[in-house]
């Protein structure tokens, strides 16, 4: 059976979660809240929630190391990280190829805000060879004469659109017009 990590997956990523797991996945879940990530986890026998928190560099590193070993490495991440992307990214890649080898394939799904800017945070971000990466870019609902953010369910269900199809670069709702924003 296939791993798929989930960091930040108790609030907007929660429909992901589940449909990973609906798909088979043994679905690791990273979040900060402990209820929320109980709340998710009792929706479906294949999730499995972890807290930590990914601003706390060290305790986020040993948390990953000690859920690689426990549960295989991860076949799949999707990664909701509003900063310090490289590092993050680095630690993950560093820890599934200690656990999976060095020609262990996996794919990065790295879901991002409406401003990023995907093609700097493509450069930077230490991805590995055997890592196929996708960005997931989220955006803005224009209704009318009004505008809104996503909600959780467009989000989970962009990137659920992401990796049904493979796409590289994906965004959810639109960006433009950027005035239109909310």
């Amino acid at each position: 059976m296939k791993h798929a990590l989930v960091i930040g997956g108790s609030g907007m990523l929660a429909g992901a979660c589940l449909w990973l797991a609906r798909e088979g996945y043994r679905v690791s879940v990273i979040g900060r809240n402990p209820r929320k990530l109980e709340r998710l986890c009792a929706r479906h026998d294949g999730l499995y929630g972890i807290s930590a928190d990914y601003s706390r560099a060290a305790e986020f590193a040993a948390t990953l190391d000690s859920l690689m070993r426990e549960r295989g490495p991860a076949d799949l991440v999707v990664a909701w990280i509003h900063f310090d992307e490289e590092r993050v990214i680095g630690q993950t890649a560093e820890v599934i190829r200690h656990a999976g080898g060095a020609d262990f394939a996996w794919d990065l799904y790295h879901v991002l805000g409406s401003s990023s800017n995907l093609d700097e945070i493509w450069r930077k971000a230490p991805v590995p060879p055997e890592c196929t990466c996708h960005q997931v870019q989220l955006g803005f609902v224009i209704e009318g004469n009004r505008s809104r953010w996503l909600t959780h369910d467009e989000i989970s269900g962009g990137v659920i659109e992401c990796g049904r199809n493979g796409h590289r670069r994906h965004v959810v709702g639109t960006l433009e017009p950027w005035d239109r924003r909310p």
